[in-house]
């Protein structure tokens, strides 16, 4: 990695200008990484894992995850240090090495058991130095000097209070509080210096600046090594307290000095001897007892507490001020003037000396919401919910009480007066005798202008998001609207900004630039396309930097900024990637706030605080992916670990994966994200997403590939990280089963074609025998209706039949009445013997045998067997009975059959009587029913 002498540099200035701004501090509890309080040594690896000697063991964190490996011997982890591939730590009467082994994970191999002399009693190894091809363990009697080629060792007596070993230019330094300085020559232990002093005190660090040996003892104490004696040097620690005591210390990758304390944190020295901050458990640490420090690859300084670890982000581009109090609230704006530091929150005006170290005080009198802090020529104004304030150094004067003041704007051509946005329209500040005052409000507009800009010397556009543009035209003495024109709303999220020289309206939509020729507002399709080119578009307000030639707006993911390119007029994107919760801090959507600093650094609001932005501390960054560890698990069995190193068969059973991977990132400002995918059976790559592992369950068999990326900020890891592995078919889809299946298959086929041959042959012939049934049942039908056809003709035939009989009937009843009227005529003149003669002949006619027989038959052919039945019923029956059963048959009255039977109605009725006799009738029942009945 390339270093970055200016880091330091920036950071002195920053913390010059803001004392409590501090860079990112990330923290880590024992109940984070799962372990004690204490952690005593911290060591990097080459592939970026971070390891701390803790009290229960050695703790591992790949910058995601954390794991504990238990002390050999159940003590104290003392000391840790990674190199060559290996992981050398000490604790109490041991000393060795991890290795990695194929499944990902350490495992432990003794050195010290294997020393050709024995350990002292109790000894306890607090310190681990690489030089060379040799291993340095250092107790508080010995130093262990193991050579990684040979696996020899040679131990050298040291008696010391605090076991410290220092490499210095080549050089290994150790301290003993007895005899004095020493350094390692040849193997042997040789004097640099027993100077009084250091027989006095602890030597807690030795560092080189400009090629000079420096060294800092415990109590603060700072001393060049010249020759054998101490020169003291400039003591920037006691400017601070009188009670520090150095604990540890390390020299940074720039030549500036890190030193850990017992009490007051850690503090930053610059090569010059100054103190650049000090970092304590008040402004951000997990606590004030720094055992360790260490600068990993990306200059991050790691600190081993004596309550769990912290991680400041040196090189961060972002520092941080955080209110922990709650007594700012929400910072809308911010300023610089004149010495002095200025917040405007949703609590008022905050200010404080740029140098000074307290916290930012409230300015009387400004208590509520402030929008707006702006500087014109000598004077800073105050944009609040009460109006406008003129502000000096502690003081803020309320110069204009027409309330709601949102923003203010220069009057071209005018340069005593401003022009204001408030909340009920626009109105004017003029300046006489020096002195800022309330002029007047511009008649003709009332509606609330928070983002306004100048289109002409008197023509001004206002935004009002839902209403769109309004273009007003302003009387040259700036007390009225002349002339007003409403543009409809292009969009939600709507702002106005100046940039390179345009007026640029921005919405959801789009950016729209200002037209003079049209007097519109058009798209602009190059800030468009680079600003809004996929789904990470911009959401809340755009804020221009004229001074800096910058448009800078905010998305859910990312602060995004155009700028001119260098070799022509077009403009380029820049997005500085934050984590998404980092976004929803940063102060109200829509009322973002971002303030130039100088030409490259910029405050950021937040909701408890503010950010600053180093633009210049920003760097491409390459980051590579590994997948850290693969289980598997069968439906019945526990999860075991997988071989990372080669390509694996399972068995069928054993089809359900998980894999961990991770980015060794830990930049607390720095937001990762993996996207995986499963070549064989997803061969999309899945959504990014910040969880670190995967399972699959339940893969059918088959070859697969998973492939992994990670997207780090803006920026695709290097490589894409892959384990091929294949899944073997079930018994039940081997070859011997397949050729077991084959064969089935045809017999099977085989039985079912029999199967079927005899199944449709048996169709066949029940189709046949079903086909006669049907015939046969077509037979019956057919000789049924021919049965009916006839039925239906005798029918018709009976019906003929009792129509003649019907009729003969009425002609008989007819001829008898006529031959009766006739012969009750002819009684009337009974004495003639002529007359006598024809009435006989009547008589005979009447009563004549041959009608009788002519009906009986008629009667027999229309209603077959009925006198027979009526016969077998009623054998006692005499032939007139039968007769007068045959007339009641056909429904005959007692005075239609009186004329049939030449007797009078009153006889007929007798008859009738009789008749029921003898058929034994009941009085309730009919006579003529009973007949028709049978």
């Amino acid at each position: 990695m390339v270093l970055r002498p200016f880091n330091l540099f920036f950071l002195l200035f920053s913390i010059g200008l803001f004392s409590q701004e501090l860079p990112p501090i990330q923290n880590y509890s024992p109940v984070d990484y799962g372990a004690q309080n204490q952690n005593w040594s911290l060591s990097q690896s080459d592939d970026k894992y971070i390891y701390a000697a803790n009290n229960d063991g050695l703790l591992e964190f790949n910058g995601i995850n954390w794991k504990l490996y238990p002390s050999p011997n159940g003590s104290t982890l003392r000391a840790v240090k990674a190199a060559r591939g290996l992981v050398y730590t000490g604790c109490y009467m041991e000393f060795g090495f991890w290795k990695q082994n194929s499944y990902g994970e350490l495992f432990y191999n003794s050195i010290s058991n294997k020393l050709p002399v024995e350990l002292l009693e109790d000894e306890e190894f607090w310190n681990i130095v690489t030089f060379d091809d040799w291993i340095l363990f250092q107790s508080l009697e010995r130093i262990y000097i193991y050579n990684v080629s040979d696996s020899s060792v040679k131990v050298i007596e040291t008696k010391t209070s605090r076991a410290k070993i220092f490499n210095i230019n080549g050089a290994i330094y150790f301290h003993s509080i007895v005899k004095g300085l020493f350094k390692i020559e040849n193997g042997e232990k040789a004097l640099v210096s027993n100077h009084p002093l250091l027989k006095k005190f602890v030597v807690s660090g030795i560092f080189s600046i400009d090629n000079r040996t420096i060294l800092v003892t415990e109590k603060g104490d700072f001393y060049f090594l010249e020759n054998e004696d101490l020169v003291p040097w400039h003591n920037p620690l006691k400017e601070q307290s009188n009670a520090v005591n150095v604990y540890s210390s390390i020299q940074l990758a720039d030549g500036s000095i890190a030193l850990g304390t017992i009490s007051h944190g850690i503090y930053l020295i610059s090569k010059k001897g100054d103190v650049i901050t000090n970092i304590d458990q008040e402004n951000g640490l997990n606590n004030n007892t720094v055992l360790s420090i260490l600068e990993d690859v990306e200059h991050n300084l790691w600190l081993a507490l004596d309550n769990g670890i912290s991680i400041i982000n040196i090189d961060s581009p972002f520092n941080e001020y955080i209110d922990r109090n709650g007594k700012l609230g929400v910072v809308y704006a911010s300023a610089m003037f004149k010495d002095y530091f200025y917040l405007g929150t949703n609590q008022g005006l905050f200010y404080k000396r740029i140098n000074a170290k307290g916290d930012f005080e409230l300015i009387s009198g400004t208590e509520g919401q402030v929008w707006l802090l702006k500087k014109f020529d000598d004077v800073l104004f105050c944009g609040h919910n009460n109006g406008t304030y003129a502000v000096n150094q502690d003081q803020a004067k309320l110069i204009s009480n027409f309330p709601g003041t949102w923003d203010i704007k220069d009057i071209p051509n005018h340069r005593d007066m401003l022009l204001q946005g408030n909340f009920n329209g626009l109105s004017v500040l003029e300046r006489i005798n020096g002195n800022w005052v309330f002029k007047n409000k511009i008649e003709g507009f009332d509606i609330s202008s928070r983002f306004l800009e100048f289109i002409g010397d008197t023509k001004v556009a206002v935004n009002r998001e839902f209403k769109g543009i309004f273009e007003l035209e302003l009387d040259n003495d700036f007390s009225k609207v002349v002339e007003e024109k409403n543009e409809a709303s292009k969009g939600t999220g709507a702002s106005l900004s100046t940039y390179l020289g345009n007026v640029l309206y921005a919405s959801n939509n789009g950016i729209f630039k200002y037209n003079e020729n049209t007097q519109t507002f058009i798209i602009d399709t190059v800030l468009t396309t680079i600003f809004y080119d996929n789904n990470d578009n911009p959401v809340g307000i755009f804020i221009a930097d004229e001074q800096a030639k910058r448009l800078w707006s905010f998305t859910n993911s990312n602060i995004v900024y155009a700028s001119p390119e260098k070799f022509n007029s077009s403009s380029k994107i820049n997005k500085i990637a934050i984590p998404s919760d980092v976004r929803r801090n940063l102060g109200v959507l829509g009322f973002e706030s971002l303030t130039p600093i100088n030409n490259e650094k910029y405050l950021i609001g937040m909701s408890n605080g503010y950010l600053t932005l180093d633009l210049k501390k920003l760097t491409s960054k390459e980051y590579s992916i590994r997948i850290n560890s693969i289980s598997r698990k069968s439906n019945d069995s526990e999860t075991e670990k997988i071989s990372l190193n080669s390509t694996t068969t399972f068995n069928y059973t054993q089809n359900n994966l998980f894999f961990s991977y991770h980015v060794p990132e830990f930049d607390k400002y720095t937001e990762v994200n993996y996207q995986y995918q499963l070549e064989g059976i997803h061969e999309q790559w899945s959504d990014f997403a910040s969880v670190s592992n995967v399972s699959f369950e339940n893969l059918p068999y088959g070859n697969y590939t998973f492939n992994v990326r990670a997207r780090v900020g803006n920026d695709i890891s290097t490589n894409i990280a892959s384990y091929s592995f294949r899944i073997e078919r079930p018994w039940y889809l081997s070859n011997m089963a397949i050729l077991l299946y084959v064969l089935c298959f045809f017999l099977s086929g085989f039985f079912v074609h029999r199967l079927y041959k005899n199944y449709y042959r048996r169709q066949r012939e029940q189709l046949l025998s079903n086909g006669k049934k049907k015939l046969k049942r077509k037979k019956l039908k057919a000789q049924k209706k021919i049965v009916q056809i006839k039925n239906e003709k005798l029918r018709e035939e009976v019906a003929n039949k009792n129509r003649e009989l019907a009729i003969s009937t009425m002609s008989i009843i007819k001829r008898n009445e006529f031959l009766n009227t006739i012969k009750d005529q002819l009684k009337k003149n009974a004495n003639n013997p002529e007359v006598k003669s024809v009435i006989r002949t009547i008589d005979r006619n009447i009563n004549n045998s041959d009608d009788w027989k002519f009906f009986e038959d008629a009667f027999n052919n229309a209603d077959k067997d009925f006198l027979k039945k009526v016969k077998n019923l009623h054998p006692e029956l005499t032939a007139n009975d039968l007769r007068l059963c045959a007339y009641l048959r056909l429904n005959l009255s007692s005075k239609e059959i009186a004329p049939l039977l030449n007797i009078s109605l009153r006889s007929v009725e007798v008859k009738r009587y009789r008749l029921r006799k003898k058929m034994n009738l009941l009085h309730k029942d009919g006579l003529a029913d009973h007949i028709m009945n049978i």
